[in-house]
């Protein structure tokens, strides 16, 4: 009896005993987060607002809370006017930036980031890894595993370009590449909108100013559209391109309205007046020729 009880008791010392150096690992990884947090809340601070934060974190003594608690205001305020003046010269705002660290020694440093934000309408998320090696004073970062999210259902031009820049890792053609690529969206939006409201009774957006379309109505010539096919293509290399097309659409019975030349030759028309004149002032003549009144 008392040999079964001293096993049982051994058995029952053994689970516990596992269940400590469970939970050891489990505060020891805890205390490596807190560390890592600390480091990415100080990383790119420094002065005042080093002080403070660590302070904050308790990792630095001395001086009045109140004072403290001053001078990190002080600084958040700087921060945020020069974040700011960043995102109005570069036009791409950071929502959100986490951080965890997946290995730590003194020779090698992985942390896994994961930014997000938006480039005017255009929504991204970016995940990767970053890897620091040291060699004695020198050290070499190197980027892996990036994954880009963009959260729009239109950006079929885009995935091409997103597919090479996740291959080759360049984190900085892409946001290059996506300031360009917002940039001209932003220019086709400005135009639909601007002829839109200039002439309502022709103009007309079905799928909303920020579209690739806008259709073009005779108001005397029911059935007789065009339409305004404005793309913007991104090859791999990140190269941007708008590419604005004319298309017709001209029932039968209107056709005897035109000369067979002229409605076919409509298109090469339009890419010869936007060589010469450019796309604003291509489309407005476009735009009134279809809003003159048809002769009887």
């Amino acid at each position: 009896m008392m040999e079964k009880m001293s096993e049982e008791n051994i058995e029952e010392v053994k689970v516990l005993e596992a269940q400590i150096e469970h939970l050891q690992a489990e505060v020891a990884a805890l205390q490596r987060q807190q560390q890592d947090n600390h480091k990415v809340i100080t990383f790119n601070f420094r002065g005042q607002m080093q002080h403070a934060v660590s302070y904050m974190c308790g990792q630095r003594q001395g001086g009045g809370k109140e004072e403290v608690l001053s001078k990190l205001k002080e600084e958040v305020e700087e921060l945020e006017e020069d974040l700011k003046q960043q995102t109005q010269m570069n036009g791409i705002s950071l929502t959100r930036c986490t951080t965890k660290t997946l290995q730590s020694s003194d020779r090698k440093q992985v942390q896994q980031f994961c930014v997000s934000g938006h480039c005017t309408e255009l929504v991204f998320q970016v995940e990767f890894q970053l890897s620091e090696v040291k060699d004695g004073e020198a050290s070499e970062r190197t980027i892996s595993d990036l994954n880009v999210v963009m959260d729009a259902s239109d950006l079929q031009t885009f995935s091409g370009f997103l597919s090479g820049v996740e291959e080759s890792r360049d984190l900085l053609l892409f946001f290059r590449t996506l300031r360009a690529f917002a940039d001209r969206c932003d220019d086709r939006r400005r135009t639909f909108q601007h002829f839109q409201e200039k002439y309502p009774s022709v103009v007309s957006l079905p799928a909303g100013c920020r579209a690739e379309v806008m259709t073009l109505n005779h108001r005397e010539l029911p059935g007789c559209v065009l339409f305004v096919h404005w793309s913007v293509e991104v090859c791999r290399e990140g190269g941007v391109t708008p590419k604005i097309q004319l298309l017709t659409k001209i029932p039968e019975r209107a056709l005897q309205l035109f000369p067979s030349q002229a409605v076919g030759g409509a298109a090469e028309a339009f890419q010869s007046l936007l060589r010469i004149l450019g796309p604003e002032a291509a489309l407005e003549s476009v735009i009134m020729a279809v809003s003159l009144p048809q002769d009887t």
